[in-house]
């Protein structure tokens, strides 16, 4: 992939879209695969902000059966399916549980009712081309069980415990890249560090964007004939950049954070609701518990945000009084992430009770001609929502497009039928890698496997491994040349794991950040720079 914007010759695209989180990125990718001529801008790094602070979940959203949003959940529970069809490496059905307490919340038989509703729902669940992504019914398991699979649940008024299958998307942040990278294939032009400065007019129309490329620091203009605005939690932002009419839209925020930690949790995903109504969860992820969400409204300018001591204490109290023995501590915490996510102001007063359902406005309504906005919306629906972005689009430049066909062909480097045959071939390929080393590569870069392996064997200094389950240097290497990776926090935060999880070792981040340098050609101020930027986000708050 090239950054476009630094050879871009004066072309005009059909859509130019603003925001590479997960929205855009499957705005650009349905768009490109339509025949469209397509831009897509973002201005930080592909999946930084909102997209890179989930669950690590593709889910069907069970909780909101409570709300009767069954649109929503059988929408969910289709692209579900989707993810794991296009996306077999990085997306698995993953098991659940929630425990079942004399409490009335936590209620067997209501949860009983819940989840047969979950499973006529989901109907399809077993529709996939992979005979390893089919996902069970739910099931019941007796309390005993429960504590025998899970021994730190609370054992006092613990009755049964219920099993269901959702999904675990084990790196966001690489499907997000997963997906640019497919609209590429098709044709799109993209550029990270790009930030939409102004809007472009011709008759009272928008007509383009100013673009301010910040690694070198220029500005440049980029015709379109419509404008996307995909900016989550800055869409509001970006529109009061348009001059024309006056904009009513306005964004709330709701904060999410969550924590890495010691194992707490064994094999399950372990749901859990506070006395508050608010669901929580436990996860195995990478040798690790993950932990969270919370889920606050955020007021303020979403560039200064951060996460605070405060909301990580708030997750604490709800995991210590509900889980465990009560002493999992701030110094038990490894790494802890946060971010932002945009809700339709017309949702109900508390975030938590808002569903992740979706707005399409035309902002012609509002007097701006050339703009649409999308706002709200979710992970695991944001195929399907760039569907219906299509069909906006359509009106908008009198296009008559094909039909989508995002739904029945892979992902770049997800072009996968058979996972255990794919996996069995890569162990085979090349026994003098640690097979730790080539399970993590073949899940994280799928087909794209073997040109990694192939700079791993460029060099014997990239074959050495840089976490503890078995990422290696060489990853560095294809992050820059072949993925835009131009800071430290691209390379270490979304390109590859190695400090998804926390602190890879001091030794080993600076190994990684030399590495990077030499390749970007930093100079030793610039190498400081970036080593600090990262171990300064490595740090928990204080």
């Amino acid at each position: 992939m090239k950054r476009f914007i630094e050879e871009n010759s004066k072309e005009q695209f059909d859509v130019i879209i603003i925001g590479g989180g997960i929205t855009g990125a499957a705005v650009a990718y349905e768009a490109a695969t339509r025949g469209l001529h397509v831009a897509l801008l973002e201005k930080k790094d592909f999946g930084w902000a909102t997209s890179a602070a989930t669950s690590k979940l593709i889910h069907g959203g069970l909780r909101y059966l409570a709300y009767m949003e069954i649109p929503l959940v059988r929408e969910s529970l289709r692209e579900r399916r989707i993810l794991e069809n296009i996306a077999p490496t990085l997306v698995y059905p993953f098991p659940f549980m929630i425990p079942n307490y004399k409490s009335l919340l936590n209620n067997r038989w209501v949860l009983k009712m819940g989840m047969i509703m979950y499973d006529i729902l989901s109907f399809d669940k077993g529709w996939t081309w992979d005979r390893s992504k089919k996902i069970p019914l739910h099931s019941q398991i007796s309390r005993e069980k429960a504590l025998q699979e899970e021994p730190n649940l609370k054992a006092e008024g613990l009755t049964a415990a219920t099993i269901y299958y959702d999904c675990q998307s084990i790196f966001p942040e690489r499907l997000t890249l997963m997906f640019i990278k497919s609209a590429v294939n098709y044709g799109a032009k993209v550029a990270n560090y790009a930030e939409v400065k102004d809007f472009l007019y011709r008759n009272n129309s928008i007509a383009g964007v100013t673009v301010y490329d910040t690694l070198n620091n220029k500005e440049i203009d980029i015709e379109g004939k419509l404008i996307i605005n995909c900016g989550g939690p800055w869409a509001d932002i970006i529109l009061k950049k348009a001059e024309n009419g006056t904009v009513k839209h306005q964004i709330r925020r709701s904060e999410g954070i969550h924590i890495i930690t010691k194992p707490i949790v064994n094999k399950y995903a372990v749901t859990l609701m506070s006395k508050k109504g608010r669901h929580f969860f436990l996860i195995p992820w990478r040798g690790y518990s993950l932990i969270g969400t919370t889920d606050k409204e955020y007021i303020g300018n979403p560039d200064n945000y951060r996460v605070t001591k405060e909301s990580i204490q708030e997750l604490l109290d709800d995991v210590n009084e509900y889980f465990g023995d009560g002493t999992l501590s701030y110094n038990d915490i490894k790494y802890t992430y946060g971010g932002l996510r945009p809700l339709v102001e017309d949702q109900v007063e508390g975030t938590y009770q808002s569903s992740r359902r979706y707005e399409i406005y035309d902002n012609a309504e509002e007097g701006v001609q050339g703009l649409i906005t999308v706002e709200g919306g979710k992970y695991t629906t944001s195929r399907n929502l760039a569907v219906k972005v299509m069909k906006v689009v359509e009106k908008k430049l009198k296009y008559s497009l094909p039909k989508s066909i995002t739904h029945k062909q892979h992902l770049a480097g997800c072009e996968i039928k058979d996972l255990e045959a794919f996996f069995n071939t890569v162990y085979t390929s090349d026994t003098s890698f640690d097979k730790k080393s080539l399970e993590v590569l073949a899940k994280y870069f799928g087909t794209e496997i073997d040109t990694v392996i192939k700079i791993a064997g460029s060099n014997k200094k990239f074959r050495e491994i840089v976490t503890h389950d078995g990422e290696i240097l060489a990853e560095v290497i294809y992050a820059i040349r072949h993925e835009m990776a131009r800071t430290l926090p691209d390379i270490v935060f979304r390109r590859t794991g190695i400090c998804t999880a926390g602190n890879p070792g001091n030794d080993k981040l600076t190994l990684v950040a030399e590495t990077a340098a030499k390749e970007l050609r930093w100079d030793k101020k610039e190498l400081s720079m970036q080593l600090n930027e990262v171990k300064q986000r490595l740090q928990l708050p204080k």
